[in-house]
């Protein structure tokens, strides 16, 4: 099947400009590209067809030969097939997927306004303020936009220029025969504009560095090593570009009494072994700051743990609460009187297995268990 004449794909006369090529090539890849056609066969051949013309009819060596000779001045090794070319195939992605996506291309100056970078801050806060939530300033030393040439890094009264030795595109191509090599533009640095007048505050960065102050309100119910991200708030572009972001990460400081797992606490409480054999209540201290009551069961034993429903920690972005878990830890006296010893040796001589049923249980097992050995 004989292939159709190039200047016919792309819709455009024989004694088209490249700016006319260019528009015609970006209309027709645009209107034919395979993810605005999905599963039309006929709209990927006629993309594929687009691509091969564009091709050669940009390079200026190839469309000579080709307006001199047709199709057959790339038969047989005469030019090589579609995508020989290393420039023209990057200005096929980078016109068309760039519009494609919703991006601007970083040629024509688009590069010279760079995204200012990400900040981060570490903020230390206690259990306490975990727990109510926190209102914070923040001190940030930080690149602002410069308000004297307000972000544009030229001096005041004038503008940036399109740099001379790209014209604008950021990048310099060198022509090795049918290919070309691409490199950014050394005099520009790939910005693509000249600041022939720089502003005299920021020396043409379009930034200046300043300690600016910053509120911020912990949620309630924080963990440590929250992540909070503040839009926008981060170290300004660079001359008039968009502004980073600041992220701002929660420590929260090891607690005198409780632990935390989630939005559970827990606390351990010593107790005498007079309310542990007896039982009793005692008060123990809870998170908002208050007391609550804490009754032992008779006979209870070190490590149990009493449960306090509702007074943990907060749920983050949301209404409920943990639980406080009280660790009762059965505390043996010391540095006894002599009474006192006389009154614990007459105890233990009126104890017996029911007053220390696991003590009881354990010797018996471990008097079978060596029994069994011998």
């Amino acid at each position: 099947m004989a292939k159709r004449d190039y200047y016919e794909v792309l819709g455009v006369s024989r004694t088209a400009t490249e700016v006319e090529l260019k528009a015609a090539f970006r209309k027709a890849a645009m209107l034919h590209h395979p993810d605005r056609n999905p599963g039309d066969k006929t709209a990927e051949v006629k993309f594929k067809e687009v691509n091969e013309a564009y091709q050669h009819l940009s390079d200026g060596q190839k469309r000579a030969a080709y307006d001199r000779y047709g199709h057959a001045a790339f038969e047989q090794g005469g030019g090589g097939a579609a995508g020989d070319g290393f420039g023209s195939m990057s200005d096929i992605f980078e016109d068309l997927f760039g519009d494609i996506m919703g991006r601007r291309s970083s040629r024509g100056g688009g590069s010279a306004r760079e995204r200012g970078a990400d900040l981060r801050y570490n903020l230390e806060i206690t259990l306490e303020e975990a727990f109510a939530g926190k209102s914070a300033t923040l001190k940030i030393p930080t690149s602002v936009a410069c308000d004297a040439c307000a972000g544009s890094g030229a001096k005041a009264g004038s503008k940036p220029t399109p740099c001379r030795t790209c014209a604008g595109h950021g990048r310099v191509r060198a022509q090795q025969g049918f290919f070309a090599v691409e490199r950014t533009c050394p005099t520009c640095n790939g910005r693509g504009e000249i600041i022939d007048k720089p502003c005299e505050k920021c020396a043409g960065a379009g930034r200046v560095t300043r300690e600016r102050s910053l509120a911020i309100d912990v949620p309630r119910g924080v963990e440590d090593g929250t992540r909070i991200r503040l839009a926008g708030e981060g170290e300004a572009g660079l001359r008039g570009g968009g502004s980073g972001d600041l992220y701002v990460f929660i420590s929260v400081k090891p607690h005198a009494f409780f632990q935390r797992d989630g939005s559970d606490l827990y606390c351990r409480v010593p107790i005498s072994f007079v309310q542990a054999a007896l039982g009793g209540e005692f008060r123990a201290p809870t998170i908002d700051g208050s007391e609550a009551k804490v009754r032992i069961p008779e006979g209870t034993q070190s490590g149990k743990q009493i449960r306090l429903k509702g007074k943990g920690m907060p749920v983050l972005r949301s209404r409920d609460l943990g639980d406080l878990y009280v660790q009762t830890m059965v505390e043996t006296p010391q540095n006894l009187t002599r009474r006192q010893r006389e009154l614990l040796a007459e105890f233990d001589r009126e104890s017996s297995q029911k007053t220390h049923p696991e003590s009881a249980g354990f010797f018996a097992r471990m008097k079978e268990f060596f029994e069994g050995l011998s």
